[in-house]
């Protein structure tokens, strides 16, 4: 008798050639040793498995923890962000408010993304996958492109740079209130009047002397007085009275020559305290007062400022004091813009807008920061990075998401 058994993956196989049984009960004796030798292999290697599954799930439910852990890290940070800005732009709400619907926003985006590696893994049953795909674009549209990316990085920008924005936009108003207070584009007009009619009277006495000291007709006659007639006419007066001389000695016409500029510069001073009359503004006791008041609370805020931006920190509360004083300091200049000489096109258009806007308000509004990157108002500052640093906490974060969330069908 000759037999053979074949065990493999629990099922057993039993050859027997070339086998002779002499009775019935010698088949059962064979049978039954080998069916308990196949049962003490399937529980041994039961064991092995049901230990090895137990690891494996250890492991897998560490790596979920770990995985939930760091998502709440990046999820917070993103979350922290996004409240900032919302803050930023909506003061009044209540805080506990916008960090709700930070969170709500963000689980919803974490979940969109989930939706779009489900829809793309080939390797679990997943019904409609296509309508998962849209469904999850959609929400990571909405709320991770929409409302968490441009707000996070709105944050990350403003923290760096408010501090030099607002420095700047302080002392760009406080030097065209300046000039309101001291009068200058006023000044600079008279200054030019008083220069051209100074340049004018100089260059008619040096023709009347030149006259004078004619050789061929020295003292004062016809020519001598016509020229006289035109600095007459230059300093707005009816005549300028004829000198009496009595010789056309050198030192006599020396004599005379001084006599007429110490005349027409008296003429001439007195014209010149006219014209400082007649074009000195009506308005500037009006907005020399308002600019006065306009620069002492902006030299003070400026203090607190300087002091913000020595230690390194971000004070809301002095950032909105500025932009106060900031409007304050916008209102006046636009009401007597026509008494300043802007710097440039573009701060003109900033004070003169309908609506003006303090840069230091543009900061605060996460719209209104987008909207001066896109126009190339930030070049320099570095808003890529911060968008880019945006990107990599939010996509870390759903990353955590979808691995401590991950479907598995073993």
């Amino acid at each position: 008798m000759s037999k053979k058994l074949k065990i493999r993956d629990f099922r057993v196989s039993l050859f027997v050639n070339k086998c002779i049984f002499v009775s019935k009960q010698s088949l059962i004796r064979v049978l039954t040793t080998h069916t308990v030798c196949l049962h003490k292999y399937k529980w041994a290697d039961a064991g092995r498995g049901f230990s090895n599954n137990v690891k494996i799930m250890e492991q897998n439910n560490l790596k979920k923890i770990f995985s939930l852990f760091f998502f709440l890290v990046f999820a917070a940070a993103s979350c922290w962000a996004t409240t900032e800005s919302l803050r930023l732009l909506l003061p009044s709400w209540p805080t506990a408010i916008v960090w709700s619907v930070t969170i709500g926003f963000f689980i919803i985006a974490s979940i969109g993304t989930k939706m779009i590696v489900d829809s793309l893994n080939q390797n679990i049953y997943l019904e409609g996958r296509g309508i998962r795909l849209m469904g999850g674009v959609v929400l990571i549209v909405i709320f991770w492109l929409i409302c968490s990316m441009p707000t996070n990085t709105h944050t990350f920008f403003y923290r760096m740079s408010v501090g030099d924005v607002v420095s700047q936009d302080l002392a760009t108003t406080k030097n065209y209130l300046h000039q309101l207070h001291d009068n200058i584009k006023n000044e600079e007009e008279i200054k030019q009047l008083t220069n051209q009619l100074e340049s004018n009277i100089n260059a008619q006495l040096i023709a009347l002397e030149n006259e004078i000291d004619n050789i061929a007709n020295p003292g004062f006659g016809d020519r001598a007085k016509s020229h006289l007639d035109k600095i007459a006419t230059t300093l707005q007066v009816k005549a300028i009275p004829v000198l009496s001389f009595k010789g056309t000695s050198p030192q006599q016409i020396k004599a005379l020559k001084q006599q007429y500029r110490t005349l027409v510069y008296e003429l001439m001073n007195k014209r010149i305290e006219d014209l400082r009359k007649n074009n000195t503004n009506p308005e500037m006791q009006l907005y020399k007062a308002e600019a006065e008041q306009g620069l002492r609370d902006i030299e003070h805020i400026q203090e607190q400022v300087a002091k913000m931006n020595l230690e390194s920190r971000v004070d809301n509360e002095t950032i909105l004091k500025a932009d106060g004083a900031l409007k304050k300091g916008y209102a006046t200049i636009k009401n007597y813009h026509k008494h300043i000489r802007f710097q440039s096109a573009k701060d003109r258009d900033l004070y003169l807008a309908p609506n003006p806007v303090t840069k230091t308000s543009r900061m605060l509004s996460v719209i209104d920061v987008w909207k001066d990157y896109f126009a190339g108002l930030y070049e320099g500052r570095g808003f890529i990075f911060w968008i880019i640093l945006s990107i990599i906490i939010d996509v870390a974060a759903f990353i955590f998401f979808d691995y401590a969330f991950k479907r598995r069908d073993d």
